[in-house]
């Protein structure tokens, strides 16, 4: 714990957004970072508690709060205070592999289960997470890793959304061949076809993607498996197949006036957009 009052000295303060008159010119992001000091005082902010809820993800009423990759968080708070943002980044890197993605996009339970937030305001876990990943792709220090040592083994997996990438990720440095399918012309599953560029730009999934292929992974687009290239052909060339394909059906809401028209549910918007 960097500064055991921070969370008394500092008030909790987020990225500001750009004014709307100008953001909606574009379909760019529109929550510029705070600069250096201010948020290093942010993470300052942190107790480092006896028992980080925020890291805990545990279970209430059938609710989950808490970060569900038990991420350290009160660790690299630290060292973002502290001004040691690559070894902030070696822990972040521990338990997440793409937090340049939950950076942006994740629902931060981690903030809910936030001991600052029962008399005040939690601390900014989510967006101390993007300053760190963010800070470490503008001083070059996301590297390929390539593996020293292979193994014999070959692993299909079918669908690259954010569980596919993340398997590919964790078993390619293993040491295991992968190769991933998808049957759209991008990879990225719903981070590229669900998620609008103002909460994640194409360019970022775009960036990890192509330290993903120089690690050795590789990609097949416009695959349908199961019409394309069957069951029996990826059991003869692969040692283990693994499903990642995620969901193309919506759960639907029962609401009054939902039958109005020009209300689409998300999987088919996304669609249409696009289309």
């Amino acid at each position: 714990m960097g500064k055991p009052t921070g969370f008394l000295d500092y008030k909790r303060q987020e990225n500001e957004a750009i004014e709307p008159l100008s953001r909606i010119t574009n379909f760019n992001e529109f929550h510029p970072f705070l600069d250096e000091e201010t948020r290093r005082k942010q993470g300052a902010r942190c107790m480092n508690c006896g028992v980080p809820f925020c890291q805990s993800a545990i279970k209430l009423k059938n609710m989950v709060t808490g970060c569900p990759l038990h991420n350290l968080i009160p660790e690299w708070n630290d060292e973002i205070y502290n001004g040691n943002d690559k070894r902030a980044l070696s822990r972040l890197l521990k338990t997440n592999p793409f937090p340049e993605f939950t950076g942006r996009v994740c629902p931060a339970l981690c903030e809910k289960a936030c001991l600052n937030g029962l008399d005040q305001d939690p601390v900014t876990i989510k967006e101390n997470e993007l300053y760190t990943i963010e800070t470490a792709y503008t001083n070059n220090w996301m590297k390929a890793f390539i593996p020293s040592v292979r193994s014999d083994k070959k692993v299909a997996i079918i669908g690259s959304g954010p569980a596919g990438l993340a398997l590919a990720h964790d078993l390619n440095r293993r040491g295991h061949a992968v190769t991933v399918f998808e049957k759209e012309d991008r990879i990225g599953g719903l981070l590229m076809y669900g998620i609008p560029n103002m909460k994640l730009e194409k360019k970022v999934i775009q960036r990890r993607l192509d330290i993903l292929t120089e690690e050795g992974i590789v990609f097949k687009t416009n695959v349908n498996v199961g019409k394309d290239i069957t069951k029996k052909e990826l059991e003869k060339e692969y040692d283990a197949i693994i499903f990642a394909t995620g969901s193309k059906k919506a759960r639907d809401l029962n609401v009054k006036n939902r039958d109005c028209t020009g209300i689409y549910d998300l999987l088919r918007y996304s669609e249409i957009v696009w289309i």
